[in-house]
């Protein structure tokens, strides 16, 4: 979840301000925040909570576009209080996070409840860092975007790509009986959330699965280990020439490292350094490209909620390959941007809501 880059000129794509509102319990951070967000002009501080009761009441009373929140702040459980803005009036929240290991692990509870992306104070003054470039700006731009679905339509029927009002609905063809020997996974804004839901459902004796989501890196291990608690099989940080193995599912590190599938006969993964592609370091791109060579048929790729296009090139090449292809849809996406890029290359062989992708990924040949 890298942010895009800042832009001086955004709000000429926007008629008024993105409208937003701070929950921070210290006032000093509450006025460099103000500061920091209304440089540029296209971004408004309309309300600033020093905790969870005065934020409940500006959101009621204020209706932001997104809301910043610092979910350790003394006094308050941010979590319980992230879950029912998400329950009653789901808005865009960026979580200001520390940098101690219970901050990463908040932070981390707080994408898998919904929270849209994570702004990390300074690891070493816990403070903001001195001179962001534009960071917190660019993630408040991204988040002004979302407009929150469906959230979780376990119960939608899947569609093929392109189905229209006629046959949407439909059950599509039954996959490949052979149970898949690589599942490979992408994602990016709300994807923690999104990975949850997913992994929730993968059984005990999964395929070996691998995911890059688009994360910071000092959250990636709070991020796997979230994800861990909520899932039968074992979710581990991806590392150097790891044996591919069942009920293994292996998070990329998020650390400037390409995440990619190397062998033949026996899988591992590899990090390695390298360019952005579509963007990003580490890519679904790559990740989707190196399972198309090296695991041909045999795989499932899956492509989550997500900004901008990185994934859709990577998916094609496994439908190439000859791999099942997995995109959520809309309804039940943060973002519909990953897939429907993906979808408008005809990279996807299925389009189905987060709650239905795993049984077709994996239940009908486990």
């Amino acid at each position: 979840m890298t942010a895009p880059s800042p832009s001086n000129s955004a709000l000429l794509h926007r008629e008024t301000p993105i409208r937003v509102v701070v929950v921070e319990d210290s006032h000093t951070m509450r006025a460099i925040l103000k500061t920091r967000l209304e440089r540029d002009g296209d971004i408004v501080v309309v309300g600033a909570a020093a905790n969870a009761s005065e934020g409940r009441t500006m959101i009621r009373e204020l209706d932001p576009d997104v809301i910043t929140l610092d979910v350790e702040m003394p006094g308050m459980n941010g979590l319980d209080f992230l879950e029912k803005i998400m329950a009653l009036r789901p808005t865009p929240v960026i979580v200001v996070s520390g940098s101690t290991q219970r901050g990463t692990e908040t932070t981390a509870r707080a994408l898998a409840l919904g929270a849209v992306n994570c702004y990390a104070k300074s690891e070493r003054s816990g403070a903001l860092p001195f001179d962001d470039s534009g960071l917190l700006a660019g993630l408040i731009r991204e988040a002004a975007k979302v407009r929150f679905g469906e959230r979780v339509a376990a119960g939608s029927r899947p569609v093929s790509p392109g189905a229209g009002a006629s046959n949407a609905g439909t059950e599509p063809r039954p996959g490949p009986a052979e149970r898949p020997r690589v599942v490979a996974v992408g994602s990016s804004t709300g994807g923690v959330e999104a990975l949850q839901i997913l992994l929730s459902r993968f059984p005990e004796n999964c395929p070996p699965t691998l995911i890059v989501q688009h994360i910071a890196p000092r959250f990636a291990p709070a991020v796997a280990r979230t994800l861990d608690t909520h899932c039968a099989a074992r979710i581990v940080l991806a590392e150097p020439d790891l044996p591919l193995r069942e009920g293994h599912v292996y998070l990329a590190p998020g650390d400037d490292r390409h995440l990619t599938v190397a062998g033949s006969t026996a899988l591992c993964c590899r990090l390695r350094q390298g360019e952005r592609v579509s963007g990003h370091l580490p890519s679904v791109d790559v990740l989707f490209g190196s399972v198309a060579r090296c695991v041909g048929a045999r795989a499932v790729g899956i492509l989550l909620t997500g900004m901008g296009c990185d994934g859709a090139q990577g998916l094609l090449a496994m439908a190439q390959a000859g791999a099942r292809t997995i995109a959520q849809d809309e309804a039940t996406c943060t973002v519909f941007g990953m897939p429907r890029a993906a979808i408008a290359l005809g990279a996807a062989g299925l389009v189905a809501p987060i709650g239905q992708i795993a049984r077709h990924a994996i239940s009908q040949a486990a």
